[in-house]
């Protein structure tokens, strides 16, 4: 767990603090922002159990939200909340602190071993019928995609040892009793940070509800569950950094704007104010916000009209809206919202709840856009996506900083679709997806790039260090089976590698890193190849006479 969850913790500890201490309702709304702010960052870092504990207390918290004249709380509620945010912050702590140690030994295990491993090891607990066929080939491909893998059974106590990355429940039977529901609780109370995986779930809503409220965080159905459970899983661990939240406040009262601000600011939400609409399109090119907060009655034009015309305008055809304002007529809100906008919220605003509305529709929004950006098959970013992903990657390097860009190609991929059907064929580009998921990190970039081609873009990484890893991927790609009806195959991949900042853009550092997986290809397949290996050996070839071409057709 990332150390920066440490001042959340202590920001709710202090604001507590701060409200018993003199119990004004503002040093309420502090810590109310306080426990928003803890549990979108344990959502963000993926701790479902402990992102529900602070969730439940943050709702307690609402409930007593009233205003000024209902604080101080009377004794009775601030003992309830106090006995609630002592156990959720220590039970934090404990997780943060055996994440502390898990990623002191696996820096010491990787010192000692001298080669650079980027994925973290990580455990995953299988709670099954030891007999299970079917588990024991899930075992199999989690421990090929670099999990590690500790099986008990149902009747069995769950394993006294560091809480693992996830736990997997197989049943023998979708029968659920109170025998497993209580395994599933014990498991949600002794890993709350746990990601919680229940496989052969009839689709019966009754029955997922059920496993939910036992702690269960995703259920797979049995007719989906192998390829759905692999993808879901190495899904966690690509986890994306978090953009900043950019947000235009249209507000023509400084009253409102003071107390929009002070809102937005507890929650880190960048924004841009102005006052009169009539500079709005003007600010909107040069702000680029991801939602416009529109006050309904301003000077000059109100806002649904203003909303009406950024609804003609292409660019801005899609940017969320919310509505704030005084206005309290149902007809005239409904009327406000079917001519363009998306949200309604009314003044007086709770602040923490104005927070939660924009950033859920800011999160929803960008959702919408990067279904639109992800591939189908294997869900890795688009060419396209990937191309503006390596142009901002770029954009915030320093000069003397370190990128390397690597180009993947299958070898021989028209020979598998052709010998063994394109099923195989899309079976072997989602495997290989699922091994660049499982063995590279969540910051670097992985897209299909075209077909059987891949691009990856990994920070902070010389060539000698990418070299390493993606032959490392490379060499066990080369073993992993592809069923197929009469049995199995096996594929190869070949790839190329060029650097920043020895290259400096991204069609650059695309185009040196095709070249050289081209020469790869040329040279035998299976292998990597660097643009410095290339030029070393163009200059032996040129001086012994020979001639020397990096444009060389692809198979």
């Amino acid at each position: 767990m990332p150390h920066d969850v440490g001042g959340h913790i202590d920001a709710v500890q202090q604001r507590w603090q701060a409200y018993r201490d003199d119990g004004t309702f503002d040093r309420f709304v502090e810590f109310t922002l306080a426990l928003n702010s803890l549990a979108e960052q344990l959502s963000r870092l993926r701790l479902p159990g402990l992102v529900r504990q602070c969730e439940s207390l943050e709702n307690a918290a609402l409930a007593l939200f009233g205003d000024p004249s209902t604080h101080p709380l009377v004794a009775q509620s601030v003992t309830t909340l106090d006995q609630r945010v002592g156990p959720l912050l220590g039970a934090i702590l404990t997780a943060r602190h055996a994440a502390v140690d898990a990623e002191k030994r696996i820096n010491e295990t990787m010192t000692s071993i001298g080669m650079p491993e980027w994925v973290r090891p990580r455990t995953v607990w299988m709670v099954v019928e030891l007999k299970n066929g079917w588990a024991k080939g899930l075992r199999e491909q989690l421990s090929f995609y670099g999990f590690r893998v500790v099986e008990s059974s149902w009747d069995e106590p769950l394993p006294q040892r560091e809480a693992p990355f996830a736990i997997i429940f197989v049943p023998s039977d979708e029968h659920i009793d109170g025998g497993k529901l209580a395994l599933i609780k014990r498991a949600r109370a002794s890993c709350p940070a746990t990601q919680l995986f229940y496989v052969g779930v009839p689709r019966e809503l009754d029955v997922m509800v059920t496993l939910m409220r036992a702690g269960i965080d995703i259920t797979i159905q049995r007719e989906e569950q192998a390829a759905n459970l692999l993808s879901r899983i190495l899904d966690f661990i690509q986890t994306r950094e978090q953009e900043s939240f950019k947000v235009l406040v249209v507000e023509d009262s400084r009253v409102a704007v003071a107390q929009i601000q002070r809102a937005l600011n507890q929650h880190g939400i960048q924004c841009e104010v102005i006052i009169d609409p009539s500079g709005l399109l003007a600010t909107l090119d040069a702000y680029r916000p991801d939602l416009v907060l529109m006050d309904m009655y301003m000077p000059h034009c109100n806002g649904v009209e203003a909303t009406r015309v950024l609804r003609q305008l292409p660019a801005y055809q899609s940017v969320p809206i919310v509505y704030l304002s005084s206005e309290t007529d149902i007809g005239l809100q409904v009327e406000a919202l079917r001519l363009g906008g998306d949200q309604f919220l009314t003044k007086p605003f709770n602040p923490v709840v104005l927070a939660a509305t924009l950033k859920t529709t800011i999160e929803r929004h960008r959702e919408m856009q990067r279904c639109s950006q992800n591939d189908g098959l294997t869900g890795l970013l688009t060419h396209t996506a990937s191309k503006a992903r390596l142009d901002a990657m770029l954009a915030t390097l320093p000069p003397d900083g370190k990128l390397c860009v690597a180009m993947l190609d299958i070898d021989k991929f028209k020979s598998v679709n052709d010998n063994y059907g394109h099923p195989v064929g899309d079976q072997v580009i989602r495997s290989l997806a699922w091994l660049l998921k499982g063995r590279l990190r969540g910051s670097d970039l992985i897209g299909r790039y075209g077909g059987e081609e891949f691009v990856l873009a990994l920070p902070d990484v010389g060539p000698d260090e990418a070299w390493v890893v993606i032959d490392r991927i490379r060499s066990d790609f080369a073993k992993l089976p592809h069923a197929h009806g009469n049995g199995s195959m096996r594929a190869t991949f070949s790839a190329g590698i060029a650097s920043f900042p020895e290259y400096r853009t991204s069609t650059e550092l695309i185009n040196l890193a095709d070249s050289a997986l081209l020469e790869a290809k040329r040279s035998g397949r299976n292998r990597v190849d660097r643009v410095d290996d290339l030029a070393q050996r163009k200059s032996h070839t040129e001086t012994a006479g020979e001639g020397f071409s990096l444009s060389f057709g692809r198979a």
